[in-house]
């Protein structure tokens, strides 16, 4: 990325083994079957084996971080083809913390094929909202109400970026 305002999500490398090793076990599962000839299968067998682990792979390639952008008080998190927008208003810090997705509980979301997203906790930041791809360039986003973790490539400067008393000028 390359204006003031963009920034790449880039991979850690337990993401890429994650997503590596993922993926082939979800793709050695329809490969299995068609090695074993899926016809002789029962349907619903054939189903669980083929389809089932395709979609959830396409799926959740629809839902890995590329980026990050920074626009008129919102924060567009940039996934393949669609993005989720966070609004920006009512920001009260922005830290970065190379530890706060330690020791993470994943409550709801993905761990780590494509991305780690989705609804953690952990004792740091209690619960909170994560859409990262590198733990160690976490920033912290606190608001009022809740707390959004994200990983740009450049953190200390996505923070100068964000801070509220940066954005109300």
């Amino acid at each position: 990325m390359n204006s003031g305002n963009e920034f790449s999500a880039p991979w850690s490398t337990s993401l890429r083994l994650i997503t590596l090793l993922s993926t082939g076990v979800l793709l050695s599962l329809p490969l299995f079957a068609l090695v074993n000839n899926v016809s002789d299968m029962r349907f619903e067998f054939a189903i669980v084996i083929v389809l089932l682990p395709v979609t959830i792979l396409v799926i959740s390639a629809f839902f890995m971080i590329r980026g990050y952008e920074v626009r008129n008080n919102v924060l567009h998190i940039q996934r393949l083809g669609w993005r989720t927008t966070l609004d920006l208003v009512g920001l009260e810090s922005a830290e970065t913390d190379p530890e706060a997705m330690k020791g993470s509980i994943r409550l709801f979301g993905n761990g780590g094929l494509f991305c780690f997203a989705g609804k953690f906790r952990n004792k740091k930041l209690g619960s909170y909202r994560a859409f990262a791809t590198d733990r160690k360039l976490a920033v912290v986003l606190k608001f009022r109400n809740k707390v959004v973790v994200v990983t740009p490539d450049k953190p200390v400067d996505f923070c100068e970026l964000v801070k509220p008393e940066k954005r109300h000028r």
